[in-house]
């Protein structure tokens, strides 16, 4: 008889953790309070509140007895820190992110693929004094929603980019009123006629993105460069150049971790 192995012992508990820490670190300088860390992981209060005390006692969060918020903590830091030599995507970005913004007057940003999640890491404003604030660091979306999930899903192989579409539920509208699987699959085709991505006020109605994967030294779709901004400055005759733009940058960055830069 086939033996099936049980999950190692206190993997429920890392689960809960990690869940904690993604919802706190989501709220960046804002903090989170226990209601709506209960509500957003499901924990119960008293489960909730027994792994943030003890994470706190650990230095990974700080809570703010004036208004009963949590933060990561100082050892976050440091764990942050330490592993930043050995991922250094940010620092081989960075210019490219600037200059983005720098030439089209956007805001320009890094995502990277964490799962069948995507992760904003950096945002560069650009000039132009209206902006799009779907995105900042620290945001997740799913695979599939948002420019920089688009565009890594284009250059995955089929079989995994279809496991990441039937992962997506759009049925709350959590993630944008005119979000659909036929509308993702057509964004998704033309990214691979194009090389680029082009998502049209998906997430919030008239805030538009633009966006081009990098690869990782297998060739993997890891990252995306992406531009935001409202409607008006992504009109089709200036599309082609956001696009050449981006996908000029992403290519610079491909190429530097493919000479060594960065790992997976």
């Amino acid at each position: 008889m086939e033996r099936t192995e049980a999950p190692p012992a206190g993997t429920q508990v890392v689960q809960r953790v990690g869940a904690l820490l993604r919802q706190i670190a989501l709220t960046r300088d804002a903090g989170a309070r226990l209601s709506d860390l209960v509500e957003r992981t499901g924990l119960t209060k008293p489960t909730a509140h027994r792994l943030l005390s003890a994470l706190a006692a650990e230095g990974l969060l700080d809570h703010d007895e004036s208004n009963g918020r949590w933060f990561l903590g100082p050892e976050m830091y440091v764990m942050g820190s330490a592993s930043a030599s050995r991922f250094p995507i940010e620092e081989l970005a960075h210019p490219s992110v600037q200059r983005l913004a720098a030439a089209t007057g956007e805001s320009a940003f890094l995502s990277m693929r964490r799962g069948y999640e995507t992760i904003c890491l950096l945002r560069e404003e650009g000039s132009f004094p209206v902006r799009s604030f779907v995105l900042a660091e620290g945001t997740r979306f799913p695979l599939g929603i948002g420019s920089a999930g688009l565009a890594i899903l284009a250059h995955l192989d089929a079989a995994e980019r279809e496991e990441a579409l039937a992962r997506l539920d759009l049925d709350d509208g959590r993630w944008g009123v005119n979000q659909s699987i036929p509308a993702i699959r057509q964004t998704i085709a033309d990214a691979q006629r194009l090389g680029y991505v082009l998502n049209p006020g998906r997430i919030v109605e008239g805030a538009w993105g633009m966006a081009a994967a990098i690869f990782d030294r297998a060739n993997r779709p890891v990252w995306a460069l992406t531009l935001t901004g409202i409607e008006a400055r992504f009109q089709p005759a200036r599309q082609p150049e956001l696009g050449r733009l981006l996908l000029l940058e992403a290519h610079r960055v491909s190429r530097r971790i493919a000479a060594g830069g960065a790992g997976r």
